[in-house]
């Protein structure tokens, strides 16, 4: 369920002014600073624009599973094959006699 601070702290990682999400959701800039200062709420349907508009700019939010709900940043394509490379690199994996 999307909140206040789930929705600024996902504004904030997209780098996002609330003016530039309003335009893509469609709703008031007034409208999104209440509900991200804890000062109005959102309906169902407003909640759900707000959402997407946020995933589709790169935001992932996480649902609640015992440690808190949460949102992160979606990796591109490029990222996740860099990723794979990386991880793929090293050679041989052996125990470390590092005290």
């Amino acid at each position: 369920m999307l909140t206040g601070p789930l929705s600024r702290a996902a504004r904030a990682l997209v780098e996002l002014t609330r003016e530039q999400l309003a335009t893509q959701c469609g709703l008031d800039v007034e409208a999104i600073r209440a509900f991200e200062r804890g000062l109005g709420e959102l309906d169902a349907r407003q909640k759900a624009g707000l959402q997407a508009a946020l995933e589709a700019a790169g935001a992932v939010f996480i649902p609640e599973n015992g440690g808190g709900a949460g949102v992160r940043l979606k990796f591109t394509r490029s990222e996740t094959r860099r990723l794979s490379v990386l991880e793929s690199e090293g050679g041989i994996a052996a125990d470390d006699d590092v005290p």
